[in-house]
């Protein structure tokens, strides 16, 4: 009898032993960006950042031996795709969400992710309808309004007087605050706002038009805010009705290197934000560049370093919790948190805030001028 109860004992031991020996739950991070629409070269530059972070850290173990799984779904730039993407992410539970991209998706995505208590951080959106809220919505980038105030400043430094705004609707959140600030502190500066431009870029509008319409004020800069795609198409307009109206554009554009590409002569002078500094020699700089270079074989652009910064935030906080802590505790927490060029300090609502630096497109480089 001893010796059956001794095997029955042995026997729950092994299973339980085996059971041990299961494979480790994986740590999951959600992603939600536009992927494929238009404009989804900015969702990539994003995705392919958080990629590059998640791949080092699972190459160096992971987290506490957990490897981190990345869950990706596509909001298309479009209401109902990015409702859809956000329940979805919901319903698996993850650990955090990154994203979305723009101000017009965190308007649908955002709300949801509240409702459900799931934590959610973007590295780009920057309209102030997200700023200052105690919710469960965390931010890496600046906002709208910091961005066009500065921008404002270089563009009068420059020269500018009369400046002609052409910005894209579908992306309202955003662009409308944008064009708001930057009015207000361009004609506090002695400038004049001579008229300004609205498109959808989901209508397929006639660049053409809508140049024209911006130019109509005699402008001597034309300022687009638009994406990376739409940017080089309204130079291409602009230097074939006016070739000597300075043109430039917010950094919604600067979504990588392709610009040059895709604008070719037609963007040469483009004085355009970036959220880098492009003249540093220090280690963590060059080597996130050269890492991003053997990955995806292109160059980096502006809101993959944003990225790469906000999934290193994550990956911290998760590392540093404690197993009493949820992630938005861990969040405030543990900051400040050490990015590529600069350090990530959330206040009590979780926004932070970030210097950026101008460059000027000459002879199809990114020259920085400030």
């Amino acid at each position: 009898m001893r010796k059956r109860t001794v095997l029955v004992l042995s026997l729950v031991g092994l299973a339980l032993g085996l059971a041990g020996c299961g494979p480790v739950e994986p740590i999951r991070i959600g992603l939600v960006a536009g992927l494929s629409d238009r404009g989804s070269d900015f969702g990539e530059s994003v995705r392919n950042g958080v990629i590059l972070a998640i791949e080092q850290q699972n190459q160096a173990g992971g987290i506490d031996g957990r490897k981190i799984e990345l869950v990706v779904r596509d909001d298309g730039q479009d209401k109902e795709m990015a409702a859809k993407a956000a329940q979805e992410l919901i319903a698996l539970r993850p650990d955090v969400v990154i994203g979305p991209v723009t101000s017009s998706m965190a308007a649908v995505v955002v709300p949801l992710m509240n409702q459900a208590g799931q934590v959610i951080i973007s590295p780009t959106v920057a309209s102030t309808d997200f700023y200052g809220k105690d919710d469960t919505f965390f931010r890496v980038n600046r906002t709208s309004r910091e961005a066009a105030q500065d921008h404002a400043g270089v563009l009068f430094g420059r020269g500018a007087r009369r400046v002609a705004l052409i910005y894209d609707g579908s992306n309202a959140a955003y662009s409308t605050t944008w064009v708001k600030e930057f009015t207000a502190r361009f004609e506090q500066l002695g400038g004049a706002i001579s008229g300004t431009a609205r498109f959808e870029s989901a209508a397929s509008p006639s660049f053409a038009e809508v140049v024209k319409a911006g130019l109509a004020g005699r402008p001597d800069a034309l300022l687009f805010v638009a994406s990376s795609l739409d940017t080089a198409r309204l130079c291409q307009q602009a230097r074939r009705q006016a070739p000597q109206v300075a043109l430039s554009s917010t950094e919604w554009a600067a979504s990588g290197e392709l610009l040059t590409e895709m604008g070719g002569d037609a963007v040469e002078g483009l004085l355009i934000a970036h959220a880098y500094d492009r003249e540093d020699s220090g280690v963590p700089f060059q080597t996130f560049k050269s890492a991003f270079k053997t990955r995806f074989q292109r160059d980096f652009g502006s809101f993959s370093l944003l990225a790469y910064d906000t999934a290193q935030v994550v990956i911290e906080a998760l590392k540093k919790r404690r197993k009493d802590e949820d992630i938005k505790t861990a969040l405030l927490k543990y900051g400040p948190y050490r990015g590529v060029q600069q350090a990530i300090q959330f206040d009590a609502n979780g926004d932070a805030a970030r210097r950026v630096f101008f460059t000027e497109i000459r002879g199809g480089r990114f020259v920085q001028v400030k």
